[in-house]
């Protein structure tokens, strides 16, 4: 119910009048069954625009400090990521990370859609990194395919630092789905991991046209802070 009201009463109205996004492929997104959405990520509000975009309910992987902020804008985000049924991903590592991963499954099993963003982080610099395996590993363990989706211009509607996004058009590319069948059985091989991985990123780079870096965006980000 808190979903129907957010999307379709309070929130989803007022983001599309006001920012318009467009979306192109959502024909790729099943109808019915689960699926896992593997999303580029630019941006806070990549999380905002895509459930509201898509006809059917998304639970997105959000990193844990989105559910922890203070002040009116940790309450608005908490509020939001919580109300659309999104879950709490500790990078930490460990029991709490291996939850989050549990949780996710559960999703799929329901038959419902995941999104996640490979990368494990937003871009520091708009460019496309490198993938963590967990999307790999959850796709061949749930059976299901894997449809890449494109946020366009999401970085500069809402980059790191900003706390209202600027009033421009943003939108959304959707993919055909990505089938990994062929690997079944074959979710513990890490080898299997990277490539089912490295395919998901190349299909990324190539509907959205993203420069890809073969790195972690995390490790740029540790270098940007020591620095």
């Amino acid at each position: 119910m808190f979903y129907w009201l957010m999307k379709y009463v309070f929130v989803g109205p007022l983001v599309k009048a006001v920012y318009r996004p467009w979306t192109t492929g959502r024909e790729n997104v099943p109808q019915t069954g689960a699926a896992i959405l593997a999303s580029n990520h630019l941006s806070v509000i990549d999380s905002v625009f895509l459930p509201l975009m898509l006809d059917r309910p998304v639970s997105f992987l959000a990193k844990a400090e989105y559910f922890t902020g203070r002040g009116l804008k940790g309450w608005a985000t908490r509020w939001f990521m919580k109300g659309t049924g999104q879950i709490a991903l500790d990078r930490s590592g460990g029991p709490a990370s291996e939850a989050a991963l549990n949780t996710a499954l559960q999703v799929i099993g329901r038959g419902d859609l995941l999104g996640i963003y490979p990368e494990g982080t937003r871009s520091p610099d708009g460019r496309l990194y490198r993938g963590r395996t967990g999307i790999a590993r959850m796709a061949l363990e749930a059976k299901v395919p894997v449809i890449p989706v494109v946020m366009v211009d999401t970085g500069e509607m809402m980059p790191i630092g900003r706390t209202i996004p600027k009033v421009m058009r943003a939108g959304i590319v959707i993919g055909e789905p990505l089938d990994f069948s062929r690997y079944a059985g074959m979710e513990s091989d890490r080898y299997v991991l990277r490539s089912v991985t490295d395919e998901i990123m190349v299909a990324l780079q190539r509907l959205g046209g993203q420069e890809y870096r073969d790195e972690y965006a995390s490790s740029v980000k540790n270098r940007v802070t020591e620095v």
